[in-house]
């Protein structure tokens, strides 16, 4: 295979966990790997399209759970290239959002290795499109901000919060659930109205997914009761109950029809 040769390294975005959500280059590559590193949230529709005889090495992160630091991923990684492998580090989403992909880029480029990426479909985009949604509306929303909410255990969550309570955006907060309490009150105590619309999608593109609406102000109340223990993504901002208006002004025999 001319684009992966012996000793080289691709990182490969998973996308959200639909397999079908998958690029058509990504498909190629994962199934011409000798040994994928990969996360803990790819899902087994992804996996099963490697070959026979692919080692599939599990080396994720999971609800603040390290099966492996990041700089062992990176050994690993090199070592195996090295060895003349062809190696795929398979990462949800997209592997330069929120992927750590620049630590596997570098480690790989001071070995000598070849490194390349492969994007996938980020995990704000499939939400979106499950809910039949846009992330950007004209009017509503003229710019989309991504963030994470991940912070290690016992750390605050250091974010720019003045700059994140913008009412013409819409945010998605990555890995939201456990810090919806802080990102409620954070949003609100900077300007962002307590009746600003919130959308809640757990494990988006999956038979397992949820969808909840909410208000900024119940945001807590809704990530206790309305979700599982699958990772969610938080959308908020005004274009996310524009579908919910839209509905709500059909006509009652219409939405009968």
């Amino acid at each position: 295979m001319t684009e992966f040769p012996e000793g080289s390294v691709w990182l490969v975005g998973a996308g959200p966990g639909d397999p079908d959500l998958l690029t058509r280059k990504a498909e190629r590559l994962i199934a011409s790997a000798s040994v994928i590193f990969h996360d803990a949230l790819v899902g087994e529709g992804v996996l099963a399209l490697a070959r026979a005889g692919t080692r599939l090495v599990h080396v994720g992160k999971r609800s603040g759970r390290h099966s492996k630091a990041q700089e062992t991923i990176d050994e690993l990684i090199v070592a195996a290239a090295l060895e003349g492998e062809r190696v795929v580090r398979l990462k949800g989403g997209d592997p330069a959002i929120f992927g750590r992909a620049t630590e596997e880029l570098d480690a790989c480029r001071d070995a000598g290795v070849p490194v390349q990426i492969c994007p996938g479909v980020t995990a704000a985009s499939a939400a979106a499109a499950s809910l039949g949604a846009s992330l950007t509306l004209r009017g509503l929303a003229r710019k989309l901000t991504l963030v994470t909410a991940h912070a290690r255990a016992g750390e605050v969550l250091d974010l720019d919060w003045k700059a994140l309570a913008d009412p013409d955006a819409t945010l998605a907060v990555y890995m939201g659930k456990a810090a919806a309490n802080d990102v409620s009150s954070n949003l609100i105590a900077a300007g962002l109205p307590g009746e600003t619309p919130v959308a809640l999608v757990e494990n988006a593109s999956l038979p397992t997914e949820r969808h909840f609406h909410t208000r900024l102000d119940l945001l807590p109340l809704a990530a206790r009761t309305a979700l599982g223990d699958g990772p969610a993504l938080l959308l908020i901002g005004r274009a996310m109950g524009h579908r919910q208006r839209a509905r709500a002004e059909i006509a009652p025999e219409e939405q009968c029809a």
